[in-house]
């Protein structure tokens, strides 16, 4: 995990120096990348590509996402990517971002491209409650070290800069109420899958209940639930999301879900990762927290059978409460001040 260059980023932010230092963090990071891929493509054995994969074809993308973020290096260069996504090409912190989302994006796109992700994960041991805290606790720490607590904010700035924030009540109707809806929208894009792509939908599905069979537990869902959708949702919405901007965002937070596959899952986790993506830019990451813990309870419990009829009405219900916030908020708004 680079935190050693994260919290380098944040102590050059404001430095005569930061042009230089953003320059040297770029290069240098982009460099580790790229010998990754040249040392495995020497026989190293640093990356596995798993039975089936191909690992000249890993190695040569990590090479070349590595090239591409060294690119990054250039003001010039994140100068014409600022009039693009809101960064500001002079802040150290704001290019390190850059860069390393540019190096996760092509490290992960060469993993799906060039290994069986769904093999290799199907080989792997199921992932228990200690596993998934593990694999969740860097997002949080990247995002906490990123927006420079302790270094330049306070925890009350840092919250506020990550958009933890108390939410309206409304905004807690409207986190339950589109996780609903995501999971009604995944739920068709299962059935689609599985009629259009029989093979890689079984394949996914085997896949998923592999990894997560260890977490069948009332304690293993609950963690299931609340870790990812707590930090998962504190560094995509909450650091990433102001700087590289919805999509961007949404298309990272996509890539790192290598357990679909090129499948329609993969596009209804992108399509998912839109949907949070605009609950936090109208609302604030809490509510979106509430909303990615709220969808990954319903995908673990399931609703099936008379349950189906009481979601559809309390859905409806959620979303009636949603539709009366906004007429009274924008009713609020056009009623004149009283001189």
């Amino acid at each position: 995990m680079p935190l050693p260059m994260v919290i380098a980023a944040n102590a050059a932010v404001g430095k005569r120096w930061a042009g230089r230092a953003t320059g040297i963090l770029a290069g240098v990071t982009a460099v580790i990348t790229f010998l990754v891929g040249a040392l495995d493509l020497a026989g190293a054995g640093l990356v596995q590509a798993g039975a089936g994969g191909q690992p000249q074809g890993l190695n040569v993308g990590i090479m070349i996402t590595a090239v591409v973020a060294a690119t990054l290096a250039s003001r010039p260069v994140r100068g014409r990517v600022a009039r693009a996504i809101p960064i500001d090409p002079d802040n150290p912190v704001h290019a390190y971002a850059l860069v390393l989302a540019v190096i996760l994006f092509g490290s992960q796109l060469a993993t799906l491209v060039f290994v069986d992700v769904l093999a290799v994960d199907q080989s792997l041991p199921p992932l228990t409650i200690p596993d998934l805290a593990a694999s969740q606790a860097p997002f949080l720490i990247m995002a906490l070290a990123g927006v420079g607590l302790y270094m330049r904010r306070t925890t009350a700035g840092a919250a506020v800069r990550l958009g933890v924030v108390r939410p309206a009540w409304w905004q807690i109707a409207l986190a339950f109420a589109a996780a609903g809806a995501f999971f009604a929208f995944i739920q068709a894009a299962d059935a689609l899958s599985h009629a259009w792509t029989p093979d890689i939908a079984s394949q996914v599905d085997k896949t998923t209940q592999h990894v997560f069979g260890g977490l069948e537990s009332p304690a293993g869902i609950a963690a299931l639930a609340v870790l990812p959708g707590i930090c998962e949702e504190i560094l995509f919405r909450g650091a990433l999301q102001p700087r590289i901007g919805l999509l961007a965002t949404a298309v990272l937070f996509a890539s790192i879900h290598t357990q679909y596959g090129f499948s329609f899952d993969a596009l209804s986790v992108l399509v998912v990762a839109v949907g949070l993506g605009l609950v936090r830019k109208y609302t604030n990451t809490t509510t979106s927290c509430v909303c990615h813990v709220s969808y990954n309870l319903l995908a673990a419990v399931g609703i099936a059978g008379a349950l189906m009829g009481v979601a559809i009405a309390v859905e409806a219900v959620l979303l009636a409460v949603c539709g009366y916030a906004l007429w009274l908020n924008l009713h609020q708004r056009r009623v004149p001040a009283t001189p």
